[in-house]
């Protein structure tokens, strides 16, 4: 039996089909990120004063189990998952500096929801000046990175970080300096591991794979996405020389690095990655 050849019409009408099929598509995720962002952040900005008043009376280190609340809720209404896999030489005893990737606002609350341990974060001086938030983060022992390099300010970082380690706070640092626009990770600033062998303190790579889907710096829609955590196997870093640290810096980046651009079906680059310009 002959089947009769499609015709133009047929082939406009398929066209027009997909085509208000995309809108409808496009129209239903602007309305859900519309939606997912007014759930997170209404709960975001109706929990934080309460944990701003618990933080006058309470030392933030007895209301960990309180904040990891606030951070699961606003990722599970932002509309993502979040999953974690743990390396066989991961140690969670260990206090550490846990370097990861930084794909989108979201990231600081991913990491804490997994992680598990007590840890504060290495955040831009500019980002304490933001108020309530900024002194949210003051108050719960984040270290502010001058946005310029003055003595005075690095020495005040320096001794933060000292200070948060002697206590037994883990930090976690985004070591690229922003966000990637481009969902891959970038070069790592050499600071963090300086400060990592001069405290003899190890490194802990972390990857988060999957927030370039969710959300990314270029765009406010938030995809509907799961988010997995990569917690990579614990370096030491006390002892070692000038080329040593260039090399672990090198092996951080390789394990962070990998699952991500993995995730994205990029081969991973073996060979040494441009390192970025020195910020301490």
């Amino acid at each position: 039996m002959n089947v009769p050849a499609e015709g133009p019409g047929a082939k406009d009408h398929s066209a027009a089909a997909e085509g208000q099929h995309s809108i409808y598509l496009s129209t239903y995720l602007r309305l859900r990120s519309v939606l997912r962002w007014t759930l997170a952040g209404a709960f975001f900005f109706f929990v934080c004063p309460l944990l701003i008043l618990l933080a006058i009376f309470v030392n933030p280190r007895n209301n960990d189990r309180a904040q990891r609340w606030l951070s699961r809720n606003v990722i599970r209404l932002a509309g993502a998952r979040v999953e974690v896999r743990r390396s066989p030489g991961f140690d969670p005893s260990r206090v550490c500096f846990f370097v990861s990737n930084h794909v989108n606002l979201f990231d600081p609350f991913v990491l804490y929801s997994v992680i598990p341990q007590f840890f504060r974060g290495l955040e831009l001086e500019s980002h304490f000046r933001i108020p309530i938030y900024g002194w949210l983060m003051k108050r719960f022992g984040n270290v502010p990175v001058p946005g310029v390099n003055r003595s005075s300010d690095l020495k005040r970082m320096w001794r933060l970080t000292r200070a948060a380690l002697d206590q037994g706070v883990s930090l976690v640092v985004f070591p690229e300096g922003g966000r990637t626009i481009t969902g891959r990770v970038g070069p790592f600033h050499d600071g963090v591991f300086r400060m990592a062998r001069d405290f003899g303190t190890p490194i802990t790579p972390v990857s988060i794979v999957g927030a370039f889907t969710f959300n990314r710096k270029t765009s406010w829609m938030l995809q509907p996405s799961t988010i997995v955590v990569w917690l990579h196997e614990t370096i030491e870093t006390e002892g070692c020389t000038k080329r040593e640290l260039d090399e672990i810096r090198d092996r951080a980046w390789r394990a962070v690095a990998g699952p991500v651009h993995s995730s994205m079906g990029d081969a991973l680059v073996t060979e040494r990655e441009p390192p970025a310009e020195a910020k301490a």
